[in-house]
């Protein structure tokens, strides 16, 4: 890659110069370079160009606040250290981070059981008595860890809390003395384009300073539920997880987590956890050494542009809740299957992780008031959030896995669509809005423009019935279930198949 890049930069200088020496030729300055006096000609000149300001005044002042850390594992303790045996997580196969390393080091696991391993990291320190942020990966299933401080002295570390949905650790030294520490921005107010530091322990080399700026804002990276990272462009390598991100004020506006790269080296694209994220998990973290979150107990699935149409709202608005859990929060609320949630607390929902952040970060007890679209029509609904349990989200995960997609969308039979398809008015069902090439729904035979009527022995008539009578089916573990359809005038069973293939 090196070579590539050299070779192109040569030419690129070589047909420059080309160019400058065409055109001395063309404009026939070469007749008046050599006719003048060199007595009298004057040398080339240009305005004096400034120094421009560095960051130099802002890292002496930030670095004696960021760490060095260094954990002692076995590879029988799982993956999630940053260590020189690491294997790079699954991702799903559709995912275009496919290749991102949750960790950095991507060398060859190895496969001897209880064979020490030792990795590298970084981190900062957020409290004078010692309290020091990094990310979970780094110190994950570690049994010592060792604390660096930029004078060169070390100290082992506890782990005070750790969150594996955000990827954050907080880790407590005991120095004997006031440390220097540095404090959180707001990530939300730094624009893209804006000037980024990354200090960290790239390849064990500590003390190493990049810069950089924010690319984007909210990647999904599929990391965690929680996801919204900010990219950036500062170089950042293995041993930088963990690491600070600095805005030109030196606050830490995030903390370097992952990149995306197909070598194993810095290509420019980074990432780092919103310092609006990390200070409130740290935070808790300090308090309680865990992090607890709000619970509402909705499944949903995002608006597309056919869904949005069907049920009259733009497809940037807006999540579909797909199924309530039974007694939830949502249930107690009176949320209904096939409500579409357009704010939660007055902010606009865009998509499933705006409402799953929005809800995580309020406190059990607390009252949300959302901006529901049900019946053609916008309702306030009030929800007192509850406090998110293992037990409720193994639930939500057992029945996300127990409603997978069948592939199909659909519409309300109204006027609108009973002219489309050439429907009388004693007609009733649901109509396939469209249907996934593949899915389930296509394999069992639906089209578009098929109007169910009855899902097993039930009569349906709005989408909301359909999904229930399909999900309960699912819940059921039936490997297929009955839909009466019409067709082009023609009423016949299809099997709709609830297991791929």
């Amino acid at each position: 890659m090196t070579q590539l890049f050299d070779r192109f930069g040569r030419g690129r200088k070589a047909a420059f110069a080309a160019a400058l020496l065409a055109g001395t030729i063309l404009g026939g300055g070469g007749a008046i370079w050599f006719n003048a006096d060199p007595a009298t000609a004057a040398p080339i000149q240009v305005a004096p160009v400034f120094n421009q300001a560095g960051f130099a005044p802002l890292v002496n002042q930030v670095k004696a606040a960021v760490v060095n850390i260094a954990t002692a594992g076995y590879t029988n303790a799982g993956i999630g250290d940053e260590q020189m045996q690491g294997q790079v997580p699954n991702f799903p196969e559709d995912s275009p981070f496919g290749d991102m390393m949750r960790q950095f080091f991507q060398n060859r696991q190895n496969q001897n059981q209880g064979v020490p391993e030792h990795a590298m990291g970084s981190g900062f320190i957020v409290d004078p008595a010692g309290y020091v942020v990094t990310n979970n990966h780094v110190i994950d299933h570690a049994n010592k860890i060792t604390v660096t401080l930029d004078d060169g002295t070390s100290f082992p570390a506890k782990v005070v809390g750790r969150d594996e949905k955000t990827d954050l650790a907080l880790l407590k030294i005991n120095a004997g003395k006031t440390l220097p520490y540095v404090a959180w921005g707001n990530s939300d107010g730094e624009q893209v384009g804006d000037w980024v530091i990354a200090v960290g322990n790239p390849f064990g080399l500590g003390g190493t300073v990049t810069a950089g700026i924010v690319s984007a804002h909210g990647r999904n990276i599929n990391e965690g539920p929680y996801d919204d990272f900010l990219q950036i462009d500062a170089p950042i390598n293995p041993g930088n997880s963990g690491g600070p991100l600095f805005n030109q004020s030196g606050q830490v506006i995030g903390i370097d987590t992952a990149i995306y790269s197909p070598n194993g080296g810095s290509v420019g694209i980074g990432f780092a956890i919103p310092s609006n994220i990390a200070s409130r998990v740290v935070a808790q973290l300090r308090d309680s050494g865990h992090v607890t979150r709000g619970w509402l107990g909705v499944q949903m699935q995002p608006i597309s542009p056919a869904l949005a149409k069907a049920v009259g709202v733009t497809a940037d608005r807006g999540v579909l809740v797909d199924d309530v859990m039974p007694n939830s929060p949502a249930a107690r609320a009176d949320l209904h299957q096939g409500d579409v949630i357009l704010t939660y607390d007055g902010t606009p929902i865009k998509d499933g992780r705006d409402l799953a952040r929005a809800v995580a970060n309020t406190r059990a007890g607390e009252i949300a008031n959302l901006t529901v679209w049900r019946d053609g029509h916008e309702r306030n609904v009030a929800v007192t959030i509850a406090t998110q349990t293992a037990e409720n989200a193994a639930a939500a995960t057992e029945q996300v896995a127990s409603h997978e997609r069948v592939g199909m969308e659909l519409a309300p039979l109204n006027r609108d669509t009973r002219d489309q398809l050439g429907l009388g008015p004693s007609a009733h069902g649901v109509v396939v809005a469209s249907v996934q090439p593949g899915s389930r729904a296509d394999e069992s035979g639906l089209q578009a423009g098929d109007l169910i009527q009855r899902v097993g022995t039930a009569s349906v008539s709005s989408p909301s019935e359909v999904v229930a009578k399909i999900h309960q089916a699912q819940r059921d573990r039936k490997e297929a279930v009955p839909l009466l359809v019409t067709r082009n005038g023609t009423t016949y069973y299809l099997a709709l198949q609830l297991r791929q293939g």
